[in-house]
């Protein structure tokens, strides 16, 4: 074996712009001489290796621009080129087998390594490096994390990148089930696929139902695959957390169901509809004799969020049929049948691109006339990992070929024949109600957005081939009157007196107007009856207003508070309630007089008017108006003065002398 002090460094591999300025003959000294340098790497000891500082850098440089390129354009397809790729495989399979460096231990180096060798070379290694617990945690703790933290986010986090994120690491979930069931451990992760499906993103849609995909099916796998010193030992299909899983599924697609939104709009529904999670399940639960009368039933009740249309199972095929040649018709090429052929499995190729992003279509197609157009066993081939030996070492990003354009027009063996006249239709023209419509006529009006995005308000202002001439405004203020503007108000409804009231008030607005008069009373005597507190509500007060109006504490001091933030409200009861505010700067005389009295006597009114001073003795009273109760009958000061007399009498208290004199005759008093 090589020591490490004879193993020379490693360049890193260059990136796509570089090697873009690189003649083909550099591309070729270069991977030659790398391959050369792994083969003496690969000959030394695991220890040397994980002292080399050269080679991670090397090995995460040249996984992460193949992976991104492709092997065959990073690479070629020359000899030397499939040796690199070879002996840089073995090194990583012997580094992860022993606790590599951190370089080693990012997830997006270990996805970007299941990408580029796929699931079938990376399951072994992958298993190996996570059966250490804590190398499992150090390495995917950080980006799950992450994850739920931008998945709740919602569209606050950037989709693109969050998208970008999880396909990558759909590649490190299929090649390693151990990777997906941590990132399934727990409801956090599943929570958040669900919530951020509700965003309408149709591409980052596809890559969380692929990720759910994937994660579901690898608790189907054997977990655990130790190394060979026995670190853990291989752990069977987890049946448990797999049940638990499809119940918080079924549950959350009731609770959406159960909401506005369409049940049809939901990652359960599209992940039942779209891929064969729930035929793999049953077919793998069978086959183990792990189907539980639980699991089947929660299997069942999944199956009933099916979308109508929508199904992984494979459509009818066409037959393909030789073309006869008796019909006049010019052979057809293979290639057109091969093109023909391929239609109908557009749809399925996009389902199995979905779910494995990394496979070609040109390889799905292969798998799918291996396998009769059966999505659900091409699926489950690939992620068993148990195709047939001519498609396990077929390119599986080969893609299908685009159909080629004929060279020659098509020419019919039929005799030529004129022309025959157009027939005439019955109906000249057939015309609609949408004939006129400007869309109807010209298509070319119709844009969706802004019509010129690129024009800003600077470039508008200064663009004057659209603005009137000087002519045109003088004409438009010529023509222009200042009184068009004016509303006519002579046949106002309001003004003529012909408006009508046609709200027929109710008991309730009855009560309520009732109510607003006995609380705004009570507001105006003392303001403190409305307060909130415990004392008030015990008081008297309060108790007799509850009373009056019927209402809870809550509703007066409510009103109370209605009343203090609203001025207008304040007004409109005061307008309505208050007839008098005790506010009167002239005090008027409200008794009738003469036209000659009211003139000559006034001064003698007015001092007889008051209550003591300037007041005759006698019953003859202050002089209101001149008029004396024991004058002459028949007179009219006489008459008004008695009358004035009679209808004083409640508002001078007469009633309580007459009163106190009947009680005093009772005990026995005497007159005078």
């Amino acid at each position: 074996m090589a020591s490490s002090q004879t193993l020379p460094p490693l360049a890193p591999f260059p990136s796509a712009s570089i090697r873009s300025h690189l003649s083909q003959q550099d591309v070729d000294g270069m991977l030659e001489v790398w391959s050369i340098t792994l083969q003496a790497y690969l000959s030394a000891s695991t220890e040397a290796l994980l002292k080399h500082e050269s080679l991670p850098l090397f090995l995460t440089s040249f996984v992460t621009e193949t992976s991104t390129a492709g092997p065959s354009s990073a690479l070629g397809t020359s000899q030397t080129a499939k040796s690199l790729y070879g002996s840089t495989f073995l090194l990583i399979s012997r580094l992860l087998e022993s606790k590599p460096g951190p370089e080693l231990s990012q997830w997006e180096f270990l996805a970007d390594a299941s990408k580029l060798y796929t699931r079938g070379r990376m399951a072994s290694p992958l298993a190996a490096f996570f059966s250490d617990q804590t190398s499992l945690e150090t390495t995917l703790s950080p980006p799950k994390k992450s994850l739920i933290a931008k998945l709740d986010a919602g569209l606050k986090t950037d989709l693109g990148a969050l998208e970008q994120t999880l396909s990558r690491l759909n590649h490190l979930l299929h090649a390693s089930p151990d990777a997906a069931a941590f990132f399934l451990a727990g409801s956090d992760f599943l929570d958040g696929l669900i919530s951020c499906y509700k965003i309408m993103n149709p591409p980052l849609r596809k890559v969380i139902i692929a990720t759910t995909f994937l994660c579901l099916t690898a608790l189907l796998e054997e977990q655990g695959a130790g190394d060979s010193k026995g670190k853990a030992a291989s752990k069977g299909p987890k049946w448990g957390v797999l049940s638990d899983t499809l119940y918080s599924l079924l549950s959350a697609a009731q609770a959406h169901k159960a909401g506005p939104t369409s049940g049809n709009d939901s990652l359960v529904a599209e992940l039942v509809s779209a891929t064969p999670l729930l035929a793999v399940v049953l077919r793998r639960a069978e086959e183990s004799s792990a189907l539980t009368p639980t699991l089947r039933a929660r299997i069942e009740l999944l199956q009933g969020f099916k979308k109508v249309g929508v199904a992984a199972t494979r459509p009818r095929a066409k037959r393909r049929q030789r073309p006869r040649n008796d019909k006049g018709k010019s052979r057809v090429s293979e290639g057109e049948i091969q093109t023909e052929m391929h239609i109908h499995q557009m749809s399925q190729i996009s389902v199995i691109q979905e779910l494995f992003p990394d496979l070609g279509s040109g390889f799905v197609a292969l798998l799918l006339d291996e396998y009769g157009d059966d999505v659900e066993t091409v699926t489950a081939r690939l992620l068993e990992d148990s195709l047939p030996p001519h498609l396990a070492e077929a390119d599986r990003s080969a893609q299908l070929a685009p159909p080629q354009a004929r060279d020659e027009p098509i020419h019919h063996e039929m005799a030529p024949r004129s022309t025959p006249p157009p027939h005439e239709p019955y109906v000249p023209e057939r015309r609609n109600v949408f004939d006129d419509e400007e869309l109807t006529e010209s298509m070319t009006n119709l844009h969706f957005g802004k019509q010129n995005p690129g024009k800003t308000a600077d470039s508008l202002l200064a663009d004057r081939s659209g603005a009137p001439g000087k002519a045109a405004i003088l004409s438009a203020l010529a023509a222009f009157d200042s009184d068009d503007d004016e509303r006519d108000d002579t046949y106002d409804a309001d003004d003529v007196g012909g408006a009508v009231d046609t709200a027929a008030g109710g008991e309730e607005e009855a009560s309520g107007s009732a109510n607003d008069e006995a609380l705004f009373r009570n507001w105006q005597a003392d303001p403190k009856v409305f307060d909130r507190d415990a004392a008030t509500r015990r008081g008297n007060p309060r108790a007799k207003l509850r009373e009056e109006t019927g209402m809870t504490d809550e509703a007066i001091e409510g009103w109370a508070l209605m009343l203090v933030r609203s001025p207008k409200l304040k007004r409109r009861l005061e307008n309505k309630f208050s007839t008098f505010t005790g506010q009167q700067n002239e005090l008027t005389s409200t008794s009738w007089r003469a036209g000659g009295e009211e003139e000559d006597g006034g001064s003698s009114s007015n001092r007889g008017g008051g209550r003591g001073r300037g007041r005759g003795r006698g019953r003859g009273g202050g002089g209101r108006g001149g008029g004396n109760v024991a004058g002459p009958t028949g007179e009219k000061e006489t008459e008004a003065a008695r009358r004035r007399k009679e209808a004083s009498k409640g508002s001078r208290a007469n009633h309580n002398r007459r009163d106190q004199r009947a009680k005093k005759m009772a005990r026995g008093g005497f007159p005078g």
